[in-house]
């Protein structure tokens, strides 16, 4: 089994098509399998892969949420409800 690491341009024309090719070609991962992408949206057998920074912030949310360590903001004066005015 051979292992290959690929950096994508997914800005990019060509990075654009190369995605698409790949997550339609290789998509029922019989013999060819995705196994790991930073890029969000990528797909893994129907499942969306988020990227690693992503998830790290989603998680570190949470735990302030639990914490109780959150700011309520008035819709009416953000910069006073942050104490910036």
């Amino acid at each position: 089994m051979t292992t290959l690491t690929i950096k994508i341009n997914e800005r990019s024309k060509k990075g654009k098509v190369f995605l698409e090719f790949v997550k339609t070609f290789f998509n029922d991962g019989k013999d060819v399998e995705i196994i790991e992408s930073d890029s969000i949206g990528v797909e893994k057998n129907n499942d969306i892969i988020y990227s690693k920074e992503f998830i790290a912030k989603i998680k570190k949310a949470e735990e302030n949420i639990k914490k109780g360590n959150t700011t309520t903001l008035n819709p009416n004066d953000i910069w006073g409800s942050l104490g910036l005015k």
